[in-house]
């Protein structure tokens, strides 16, 4: 297979326009009151510690320090943290060597087009674990990555505790990268870094926040910036434990809604797929990878509502990872992968254009569980932003939106 050349360009100018779209629709849904964006960066510490407080907290004090309401903080908070996130995939991109397989992998519609896209996640927490694990993958010294795992995964636990969920990214790439040299005393040292992120993923499952806290920061919100404890916010309280995770899913789950997303995972992972089975890792079997990531992912399923959030992390992570070790020459794409026969078909230059358009941009996961397949977000992402600047109600954006729907029924 013959590498693309000069995709750096084309791929930097798509970031960039994902990002100028993101700030757009970021500024479009900001004062939305039913957004679920920043419902869940309303979420503080102001009636004692809770689960996902620590960016709440943060806006709060950037409010007050500053004289901006509430809103406008999270705002820049928001933008801040695309943008960052953006620069770091810009610099992860830069020294890629690039196939066409390896641009389908980047350009399918489960990674960086999906918040854009379903603007209902745009913004959402999980951008600043992104940007977090990016900043890992640049640290040379192990030492600074012991440092990192001790010091900045609980942090990110106070941010967004699934995060303990892809641990297992960190884990994988680093003992890929430097297999912990050999023996079970290294090994442990290694895990034992692990601890203090593990033990506040420990106290906020046993910990959830209590009814009169919940209130006691809602009473902030509202006496202090005229803000209602709304959507992401007030589930805190409704599915605050572990079984509240679980059970509120179970009555809607049908065979419809496992093949609509077994299907996305398989289309929509297709590319990385190919990428892994043609690949041999040093010191791990590709198989071995599989069956460490697809329970967690199942966890995931069985927790959260918003199965399309889900696919989007999962892939992130997943091909962040492998390009890492394929850039740092730790997986090695076997030659057998131009005897493939989707890969031979794509050689042929038209049909690698026309299905590149339509993999790419003809389709996207929707946000819940519940949602159909979104289409032609090549089309709507413009299209929808340009009836806004001519005067279209951005409300209507949020209209009839399943995932809102089925908050407010479990809310209500």
């Amino acid at each position: 297979m013959n590498n693309t050349i000069n995709a750096n360009k084309y791929l930097n100018l798509y970031i960039l326009i994902l990002f100028t779209f993101s700030v757009f629709y970021l500024n479009v849904k900001y004062n939305v009151g039913n957004d679920s964006t920043v419902s869940e960066w309303l979420i503080n510490y102001e009636g004692g510690f809770t689960k996902r407080g620590l960016i709440g907290q943060i806006a709060i004090q950037i409010s007050e320090l500053f004289n901006y309401s509430l809103r406008q903080s999270i705002l820049y908070f928001q933008i801040f943290s695309i943008g960052i996130y953006y620069l770091l995939l810009i610099n992860f991109f830069k020294s890629l060597i690039f196939n066409k397989i390896i641009l389908l992998s980047i350009f399918t519609p489960v990674f960086l087009l999906y918040p854009v896209a379903e603007i209902e996640v745009l913004g959402r927490k999980e951008i600043i674990i992104f940007s977090f694990f990016l900043i890992y993958l640049t640290l040379k010294n192990f030492k600074q990555k012991n440092y990192f795992r001790i010091f900045l995964l609980p942090l990110l636990m106070l941010i967004w505790e699934p995060v303990i969920f892809f641990f297992i990214f960190w884990l994988i790439v680093d003992y890929i990268e430097d297999g912990f040299k050999k023996n079970y005393k290294s090994i442990i040292r290694y895990l034992l870094t692990f601890t203090p992120a593990i033990l506040i993923g420990v106290y906020i499952a046993l910990n959830p926040i209590s009814e009169i806290n919940h209130k006691n920061m809602a009473i902030f919100l509202k006496e202090n910036f005229n803000e209602n404890c709304y959507m992401s916010c007030a589930l805190l309280l409704s599915k605050s434990s572990i079984y509240d995770q679980f059970k509120t899913n179970f009555n809607i789950f049908n065979f419809e809604i496992f093949l609509r997303y077994f299907l996305i995972i398989l289309i929509g992972f297709g590319p990385l797929f190919i990428l892994i089975k043609f690949s041999k890792f040093k010191r791990l079997n590709y198989k071995i990878f599989l069956i460490l990531v697809t329970p967690l992912i199942f966890v995931l399923f069985m927790m959260m509502s918003d199965w399309g959030r889900i696919v989007n992390i999962f892939y992130t992570f997943s091909v962040i990872s492998f390009l890492y070790l394929y850039k740092k020459k730790l997986v090695v794409l076997n030659n057998e992968i131009s005897g493939n026969f989707f890969v031979k078909v794509l050689n042929k230059k038209h049909i690698y254009t026309i299905f590149f358009v339509i993999f790419c941009f003809g389709w996207n996961p929707k946000t819940s569980l519940t949602g159909d397949i979104g289409t032609n977000p090549l089309w709507k992402i413009p299209y929808n932003a340009s009836k806004k600047i001519l005067g279209f109600d951005s409300l209507r954006l949020f209209q009839n939106n399943p995932l809102i729907e089925w908050h407010r029924r479990n809310i209500e």
